[in-house]
């Protein structure tokens, strides 16, 4: 038995030998001195690009970051505006409710609702016209800060 596994073995050994002289010659081959510079050169430059991206990414994280923080604080403005036009449309409601029961007459109870109307019809006026102001000023100034944060950026990577 061990001569026959001996002489698989050898005839295993015999039929891969090619592969096994490739193999070693592989191993010693050298690269040459450009082939080697080359992607010396190469490996730089990726990482010069790659820091400048990077770079590139940080100003465009901050840009994003103070734009959302600008609208974050201007969500919470409009939001607390809001909170106080309610609360000022409820007591105008309970005002008006007090003087329509101090009413002594229909003419009178009339008289007092179409001022509460009237008072009520400039109040909208008043806070569309302030609303649009505020939009419009909101708009122009993102629209600016928009574009010199696209600018900076844009330098930067450019």
């Amino acid at each position: 038995m061990t001569t026959e596994t001996n002489s698989v073995l050898n005839s295993f050994k015999e039929a891969f030998a090619p592969v096994t002289e490739a193999f070693k010659s592989f191993q010693s081959l050298e690269v040459p001195e450009a082939a080697r510079e080359f992607v010396k050169k190469q490996a730089e430059t990726a990482k010069e690009r790659a820091a400048d991206f990077y770079a590139g990414s940080e100003k465009a994280s901050e840009v994003i970051e103070s734009a959302v923080t600008g609208s974050v604080s201007e969500v919470a403005k409009i939001g607390r505006t809001i909170q106080q036009a309610i609360y000022q449309d409820a007591e105008a409601f309970f005002a008006g409710v007090d003087k329509l029961a101090s009413a002594k007459s229909i003419n009178e109870a009339v008289q007092i609702q179409s001022d509460l109307l009237r008072a009520q019809g400039e109040t909208i006026v008043s806070r569309a016209k302030a609303s649009s102001e505020y939009l419009g000023k909101l708009v122009s100034e993102g629209a600016k800060n928009a574009q010199d944060n696209f600018a900076k950026v844009y330098n930067k990577t450019a």
